[in-house]
């Protein structure tokens, strides 16, 4: 049963990136930049550690624009109209992804800084 489980999680895991993917911009700005940092993450990294490091922030990034994404949809599905709490509501999940950002913006600078010597 287990293993059922996990098979149908996987399942709507995929469905849930592909209609991402095939909806939203930024979703598909970031994968890019995920497929591009794995080999220079992994040419820039002052280790593993460092290297994984780097790519969990960007899937981090990930993470949270899927759930900004999610709230949207959801937004926008319960009522269309313009409304201000729905549209603080939504930037709100913006700022989120503004935050992940900054995360990973951080990492990569100490990952580099610290393979190029500066600290």
């Amino acid at each position: 049963m287990a293993v059922h489980r996990l098979y149908r999680a996987t399942l709507n895991s995929i469905r849930g990136l592909s209609a991402a993917l095939g909806t939203e911009s930024a979703v598909r700005e970031e994968m890019v930049l995920l497929a591009l940092a794995l080999p220079v993450g992994w040419l820039l990294s002052p280790s593993i550690g460092w290297f994984v490091a780097m790519i969990a922030a960007l899937l981090l990034v990930l993470a949270v624009e899927m759930l900004n994404t999610a709230i949207e949809k959801l937004a926008d599905h319960v009522t269309p109209e313009r409304h201000p709490h729905i549209g603080m509501i939504k930037d709100m999940g913006s700022t989120a992804v503004s935050f992940a950002l900054t995360v990973a913006l951080l990492v990569w600078v100490a990952a580099i800084a610290v393979h190029v010597g500066i600290y």
